[in-house]
């Protein structure tokens, strides 16, 4: 295996640094790209967080993975990247400095935009040497999901992975346009997507539920004798709905991410800042509460938590 002009030989573990690009102030922009390889064949693992760069969980995961030399499997091989986006990283951002998205950027391109750049040297370079991969999500500002795969669950092989990965939900989930997880798709890649805890905070149960989930994962691939037994059930879910604000104003929610809850249950009110309004939040669907918004203040059509159908 080569990666970067580097070559990693069965048996060896190598850190290697890739450079995107240079910021106006020289800054070099760079991918540290993490290859741990048994002396045995097996398949080839990515796993990978830090691509929306404020989404620090999936970061913290790989870090503790690695901390605890869980990904050197015991055949085929991992790699790592803990930070795609290394600006967005340093800078609490979702973004690179074009301000685009690097997850509606691919399959990229070589000439284009940071994010373009960054998409296509994964496309080109990466994606094609793997056979599985689990990028590492969280929701976006003050915006928590609960611990979830997310994944096309058209696929039998994605459901039998996700299975495996076994998070508290799997949520059937449709590839949007230029994303990574379409774009690796059409080479015939099988990525999950997990998501758990929300952007710039630190969640201790969905980053050790996704170190749990890794292992699962890496133990049905025969790449880890590591098998953590999961404390739920793993539910699926088809479909889901979003509840919204319809006036804006201050969103107490009576509920908490994770549970179910039952149709016409109230969930919550909306109050404005003068106690002259108060509107009761009640759910149109019974379901689990898969995403819940954490900002108190919200504006009309604002998603105020995400519920997960089971039937």
């Amino acid at each position: 295996m080569e990666i970067n002009g580097i070559s990693i030989e069965p048996g060896e573990q190598k850190s290697i640094e890739v450079n995107i690009g240079r910021l106006p102030s020289h800054a070099s922009i760079d991918i540290v790209i993490h290859v741990a390889r048994a002396v045995g064949d097996g398949p080839v693992l990515l796993l990978m967080g830090g691509l929306h760069g404020d989404e620090i969980n999936g970061v913290e995961i790989i870090r503790r993975i690695m901390e605890r030399k869980k990904n050197i499997p015991s055949r085929g091989t991992v790699i790592c990247i803990p930070i795609l986006n290394i600006f967005g990283f340093i800078h609490f951002s979702r973004y690179v400095p074009d301000g685009k998205d690097v997850n509606r950027s691919f399959p990229g391109n070589k000439n284009g935009s940071l994010a373009a750049r960054v998409a296509y040297y994964l496309m080109k370079n990466i994606i094609p040497i793997i056979d599985y991969g689990i990028d590492f999500h969280t929701g976006g500002d003050d915006r928590f999901n609960f611990p979830q795969i997310r994944s096309m669950l058209n696929d039998k092989v994605n459901i039998k992975l996700a299975e495996a990965f076994h998070a508290p939900f799997t949520l059937h989930s449709q590839y949007r346009p230029k994303s990574l997880r379409q774009s690796a798709a059409k080479l015939g890649k099988h990525i999950l997507v997990y998501e758990g805890g929300e952007s710039s905070r630190f969640d201790e149960y969905a980053i050790e539920q996704g170190i749990h989930g890794t292992m699962r994962f890496m133990n049905y691939l025969n790449m880890s004798k590591s098998n953590p037994q999961p404390q739920y059930e793993n539910i699926v879910i088809r479909r889901s709905s979003w509840i919204r604000a319809k006036n804006s104003g201050m969103f107490l929610s009576k509920v908490k991410c994770g549970e179910f809850v039952n149709k016409n249950q109230v969930v919550g009110h909306i109050n404005d800042p003068f106690g002259e309004m108060n509107q009761t939040i009640k759910t149109r669907l019974s379901g689990n509460i898969i995403g819940l918004n954490n900002n108190p203040l919200v504006h009309q059509g604002d998603a105020l938590m995400h519920i997960g159908i089971v039937n």
